[in-house]
């Protein structure tokens, strides 16, 4: 196997040392600049936010050596995905430490966050073949998107067409991995349509890591000459082997199997001033585990969540600024032989407004968000926590920008956040795991200052940022002796660091090249806790670099080197490098993707080791 890498790393060498001179067609670096934002009321180009937000490209995911989302949002410093194996069968989202509850997963702007426990947060994630970009909102946004984005959100924009095409790939590769799929593109006289199926599977790269992985998705757009609706259908299904991924090591027989779709509908009505974007939506979610595979008996969970909701966001400019505003109404159900038969109603009603001073180079944007869960207390009486007055179900923020150039800004933010707890939290019970009814919300300050600047050549940011948290949950023993973990609100957390992250366009050879680099400290200190006592005891990512190197040097070929390293507070450091190869032949696309090269011991979840070095050869094929 080892020699297969050092092919592969000698193909990389060779097709560098052979340059032709002929363009390729690349990505216009300034046209990102100019992207709108859409994850928030207010509609703003890229390097018009006064906030930490990362885009990744659709150019990007094409140069990133991943074949999903959960490898993807890896190479972003900042986030931590904790994976448990190959092909994204289950990871958890991080950003900026915190846990896996903490961070709001969107798709198109729908919250996708499920009552029953975060660890299902990826499963929503789409295959890439359809996504335009994805925006990373670092940093507290329940002002602008409520509970669950304690520490940021990431929204994944959707394509809006693909004309007429069809696209066909098969990919297979080491451990019996085996992936195929097909996407086509219909553009019809009054409708388009995206429609997109594949499926991932593999024999596992130790015992009980198989997985059977599917994933359907449908966009459609009717009646797109006047007054158009558009319709988003997901569907996601996997089963996998779960050797260690929860409980114990020595936990080698547990399997999982989930199901999460959605389904919405929504229109726009736009006047010269006003812009009105309804929406309804069902959520669903599906999750079955057993400790013993070939045993169910012996221990199961079954759980269903479904999520209706309905939405209404807009905006107003008028001479004062910009007023952004929504309301989103849901009602959540579940059905679990574990955490019982419950439901909740929940209300989130938002206000902001975007003030631009001094000539239009310093803008303010305060706004706050109201929430209403029927099943926790609800109260608006004022109260001052951290040196910050704020009533009890209001969360207000603020957003600071000021514009030194057109390419270089300076910018605050800082705010209230919060989060519920999981039905798992509140009512979970196992033989070493009790949940707590008495839960209180989780809720932090943020605050962060950071500088950007934005060219065609170069683009750079440097951001630094500071959260204290109260009630953070975990799930806490009495002695050394006990076996069984209760779910406890802690004292007081603090997590401080910086992230810098640049971005450099260059040529060689007449030839588009990029060098992307991120890193990120931070830092955790829980204060008052016995880390012997504790299960979840932080183990976040103190030391988080990144770097992509994407190069083409010839027409039909191009290459892409990703490092990572990641050193946490527990002390485990790991290096791992990946590399993509892509030999474009007209409609025919050739690629091979090798994941950790150099074979690196590491662990990024529990008690799994991640896979050794391995390939996946491609083919793809284009029809318009």
């Amino acid at each position: 196997m080892k020699n297969n890498y050092f092919l592969a790393i000698a193909i990389l060498v060779s097709i560098i040392g052979n340059a032709q001179n002929e363009p390729i067609k690349q990505r216009d670096t300034t046209a990102l600049g100019e992207v709108i934002i859409n994850s928030t009321r207010i509609d703003l180009p890229f390097k018009e936010n006064s906030r930490t937000i990362s885009i990744i490209s659709s150019e990007d995911i094409k140069n990133s050596a991943a074949n999903n989302i959960a490898d993807l949002l890896q190479q972003v410093a900042g986030l931590d995905i904790r994976r448990r194996g190959t092909a994204g069968s289950q990871a958890d989202l991080y950003i900026r430490g915190g846990g896996f509850d903490q961070t709001l997963l969107l798709i198109d702007g729908i919250k996708m966050d499920d009552a029953q426990t975060g660890h299902h947060t990826m499963n929503a994630a789409l295959p890439i073949e359809v996504i335009e970009r994805i925006e990373i909102i670092k940093g507290p946004a329940a002002r602008v998107f409520g509970q669950n984005a304690f520490n940021g959100a990431i929204n994944i924009v959707t394509k809006k067409e693909l004309k007429n095409s069809v696209s066909i790939k098969t990919e297979a590769g080491s451990f019996g991995q085996f992936n195929g799929g097909v996407t086509v593109g219909a553009d019809l006289e009054n409708s388009s349509h995206i429609v997109h199926i594949d499926k991932m599977s593999s024999a596992g790269y130790r015992h009980n890591t198989d997985y059977d992985n599917s994933n359907y998705f449908v966009k459609s757009v009717f009646n797109k000459n006047k007054k158009a609706i558009e319709m988003i259908t997901t569907f996601q299904e996997r089963k996998f082997g779960a050797n260690g991924f929860y409980a114990r090591a020595s936990a080698t027989e547990q399997y999982e199997e989930t199901q999460n779709s959605l389904i919405s509908f929504s229109t726009q009505y736009n006047t010269e001033k006003l812009t009105i974007i309804p929406r309804v939506y069902w959520k669903r979610n599906q999750d079955k585990y057993v400790y013993l595979r070939n045993d169910p008996t012996v221990y199961r969970n079954l759980h269903i969540t479904n999520k209706m909701g309905a939405e209404v966001n807009a905006s107003y400019r008028s001479k004062a600024g910009i007023t952004g505003f929504g309301v989103d109404l849901s009602k959540v159900y579940i059905k679990s032989n574990n955490l019982g038969d419950r439901n909740r109603f929940m209300v989130n009603t938002f206000l902001e407004h975007r003030f631009k001073l001094l000539n239009e180079k310093l803008d303010v944007t305060p706004g706050f968000a109201i929430t209403y869960f029927s099943d926790i207390d609800f109260n608006i009486f004022l109260k001052f926590e951290n040196g910050f007055f704020r009533m009890g179900n209001v969360f207000p923020g603020i957003d600071i920008g000021y514009k030194l150039t057109d390419n270089f800004k300076l910018y605050g933010n800082a705010g209230y956040t919060y989060r519920i707890p999981t039905y798992t939290d509140l009512y979970y019970n196992d033989p070493t795991t009790v949940g707590n009814a008495n839960l209180k919300p989780e809720e932090a300050f943020s605050q962060e200052i950071g500088i950007k600047y934005f060219s065609p050549k170069f683009s750079g940011s440097l951001a630094l940022y500071n959260r204290d948290a109260q009630n953070l949950i975990d799930y806490i023993r009495p002695n050394t002796t006990e076996t069984i973990y209760t779910a406890t609100n802690i004292t007081d957390v603090n997590t401080k660091g910086f992230e810098v992250d640049l971005a450099y366009h260059f040529k060689l050879s007449n030839f588009k090249q990029t060098l992307a680099i991120g890193y990120n400290f931070l830092e955790d200190d829980i204060l008052e806790q016995n880390k012997e006592l504790s299960r979840y005891s932080l183990n976040t990512l103190k030391h988080h670099f990144t770097t992509r190197l994407s190069t083409q040097l010839f027409k039909n070929v191009s290459q892409n080197i990703i490092y990572k390293h990641a050193e946490r507070t527990t002390g485990d450091s790991y290096n791992v490098w990946d590399a993509s190869l892509a030999i474009n032949l007209k409609q025919l696309e050739f690629t091979l993707t090798a994941s950790n090269i150099f074979n690196a011991d590491y662990i990024e979840a529990g008690f799994v080791p991640m896979p050794p070095n391995n390939l996946l050869f491609g083919l793809r094929y284009n029809l318009k």
